[in-house]
């Protein structure tokens, strides 16, 4: 079933009922996509692997994967010299065995919140500069040893800049090395114990007007580091988009032209894109499931169509597929004010396609072809 943007609208205006449909009924969104050049997977946590439906739902639409936590540093290193890769080692074992290709998610997470405990508390002794080095590169190295050629891209560095300042945020390393000086080693180390990986940094700007200063300092960040002969090769948008993010209206139409503005200085630095990390909060969506499943998908095909028309775009991953295998669910900083569960994602709890899947079935046929 394929809906345009207009007939969205209207069926939300009409509250009308969008039915759900079994998915089997329809071509894979991994087969569209690779008619025109484009990968697509989905984040998966190790718990999941036990829902065989989602599983299956998984293999049916995906050929890529990315662990949700499972590959982060805290999930790998939780104490000092103590490795858990069992986790990851089995998520990424299946994907090989159901012929997906695999994202490495993530090798240094800036904010100092997500860094483990023991690494915050580090005693980097009287040569913190070499000693900062020193963590970093063991860190890159062994994750990148352990994983070999099973990772294809990697995000090398995820949310380093503050949306609200786009300033370079801070950590331990940062502190001992500067910010710019860590982020660069970091891309550095992943060259060359990862060769044969697409080295990507990943952030959560949009296009709103509130992700203006975001936008800015992720730009600054490219430029400095491609300056430096820094081994950057795409940037990752993580594209947790929401009704802020409303492409159409006159509001929408800038922040249309601020997100073609900000992809099109992004491209001519040389970079590919990817979707890494996309779903669509409703939190401030009508609670009527039809209108809100329809907003959903309007706002989703009308973001993909802008970012889907660089060429430079081949990957696009879900964070979750699933109503009830998204983190959306357990997000306490914005649940819905109504108390309503979330709708954020292609399908629903028992894995039937809404709206939002085929307006991302709609946005991969009418995207060009990749080269």
């Amino acid at each position: 079933m394929t809906i345009s943007r207009r007939d969205m609208l209207v069926m939300m205006a009409a509250g009308a009922v969008l039915p759900l449909h079994a998915a089997e009924t329809q071509e894979p969104l991994k087969a569209l996509g690779k008619r025109k050049g484009l990968r697509v997977g989905n984040a998966i946590s190790h718990g999941a692997l036990r829902d065989s439906g989602y599983k299956d739902l998984m293999v049916r639409e995906c050929d890529m994967l990315v662990a949700e936590n499972e590959g982060k540093w805290q999930a790998l290193e939780p104490r000092q010299g103590q490795y858990n890769f069992g986790p990851a080692d089995e998520l990424y074992a299946w994907a090989k065995s159901q012929g997906m290709t695999v994202r490495g998610h993530n090798l240094i997470w800036q904010d100092a919140k997500w860094l483990p405990k023991w690494v915050n508390e580090y005693d980097f002794g009287t040569r913190p500069v070499q000693a900062a080095e020193q963590l970093l590169r063991k860190h890159v190295a062994t994750v990148c040893a352990h994983f070999g050629s099973a990772i294809y891209s990697y995000d090398v560095v995820n949310e380093a800049v503050d949306p609200k300042t786009a300033a370079l945020r801070s950590n331990v390393f940062a502190e001992k090395l500067g910010a710019l000086e860590q982020i660069d080693l970091a891309f550095r180390l992943a060259h060359e114990h990862a060769p044969q990986a697409q080295l990507v940094y990943n952030d959560y700007m949009r296009p709103d007007e509130g992700s203006a200063k975001h936008r800015e300092g992720v730009l600054k960040l490219l430029h400095d580091l491609k300056s430096r002969g820094t081994p950057v090769h795409a940037l990752g948008l993580q594209s947790h988009i929401g009704s802020w993010d409303e492409l159409s209206s006159d509001k929408g139409l800038k922040h249309q032209q601020d997100w073609r503005r900000f992809l099109d200085e992004v491209t001519g630095m040389g970079l590919d894109l990817l979707v890494t990390e996309f779903d669509v909060n409703d939190r401030k969506l009508p609670a009527d499931v039809a209108k809100r499943d329809a907003g959903v998908a309007a706002l989703a095909k009308d973001y993909l169509d802008v970012t889907f028309s660089y060429r430079q775009c081949k990957d696009f991953l879900m964070w979750g597929m699933a109503d009830n295998h998204t983190w959306l669910q357990g997000w306490k900083e914005a649940p819905r004010t109504d108390g309503q569960k979330m709708r954020p994602t292609p399908f629903d709890e028992q894995y039937r396609a809404k709206p939002l899947r085929d307006a991302i079935a709609a946005a991969i046929n009418a995207m060009p072809t990749r080269g």
